[in-house]
């Protein structure tokens, strides 16, 4: 099914909600309504709080530091986005953490961007 291009939604996780904001002012369309909070443990715990069905869907999240935090909560969004029935989900991640390692560098040591991109491409 074909979507209409202002048929669209802009969501924002914790790493920079002033420039989620910026970027919805400047398009004039509302921030979406998601709920990120943690658990006791600091499980990061997300919830869409709109319907996102059938939406193309723009998640601003950066993945700067704290670096790991602000990926697992990107991840989780796009999983709850996706589960959510958004017909197309398009991360926009101002600062790409673990890019710089992008190749491999010895022998036995992995290569972060790309494990990081293949779990962004599988989460959402």
């Amino acid at each position: 099914m074909k979507t209409n291009s202002n048929d669209f939604k802009i969501f924002s996780g914790n790493s920079n909600p002033a420039l989620a904001q910026k970027i919805c002012d400047y398009l004039d369309r509302p921030l979406g309504q998601a709920k990120v909070s943690r658990f006791s443990d600091g499980e990061v715990q997300i919830e869409i709080n709109e319907n996102v069905r059938r939406k193309d869907v723009f998640l601003i999240q950066s993945t700067c530091a704290p670096v790991n935090d602000n990926l697992v909560e990107l991840l989780l969004m796009l999983d709850a986005l996706k589960r959510s029935s958004a017909s197309k989900i398009t991360a926009v991640i101002p600062y790409y953490g673990y890019a710089r390692q992008d190749k491999k560098v010895a022998p036995r040591v992995p290569i972060s961007a790309k494990l990081v991109a293949d779990l962004l491409t599988q989460a959402g």
